[in-house]
């Protein structure tokens, strides 16, 4: 909170333009996200981490090296972010299907520990509404991941 009105400050001392959001690539945002669901609970255990290089690989084709140095860059990102909104208004050009898709693997980092805390479930909860994802995709993505006999 404190850094987010800091850098408030600064840009108001810089000059800057507050209407305009930095740019950042789409990997980088998505990156973030999935730190950000894995982060929400203040625990980040190694499932959680396991997961978030798992998925970046298979949603971005990345290799292990490379998703280690987006999560490393994304890391960076998310502690001078100010809210999910400077990730999720890169992301809204995605097709449906691939906002679902990472909506769904926010789910999969959220439950890699076995249990979704209350604090990850609003994280993913306001990503899906910021990406437009609508409630019962939302819903179905939860379902596939806690419940993949149904």
């Amino acid at each position: 909170m404190i850094n987010s009105i800091t850098k408030l400050f600064k840009q108001l001392l810089d000059g800057n333009d507050l209407g305009k959001q930095p740019t950042t690539d789409p990997n980088l945002a998505i990156a973030c996200l999935l730190s950000e669901v894995a982060g929400a609970d203040y625990q980040v255990d190694e499932a959680e981490t396991k997961a978030k290089f798992s998925l970046l690989g298979k949603l971005l084709g990345l290799d292990e090296a490379a998703a280690q140095g987006l999560l490393n860059r994304a890391q960076v990102a998310r502690s001078n972010s100010a809210s999910l909104y400077e990730f999720t208004s890169q992301l809204r050009e995605l097709s449906q299907e691939t906002r679902f898709a990472l909506i769904q693997a926010m789910w999969e980092v959220a439950n890699a520990d076995g249990k979704i805390d209350p604090l990850e479930d609003a994280v993913i909860r306001k990503t899906a509404e910021l990406l437009y994802v609508d409630h019962s995709e939302f819903i179905r993505a939860k379902l596939s991941v806690t419940n993949p006999s149904s």
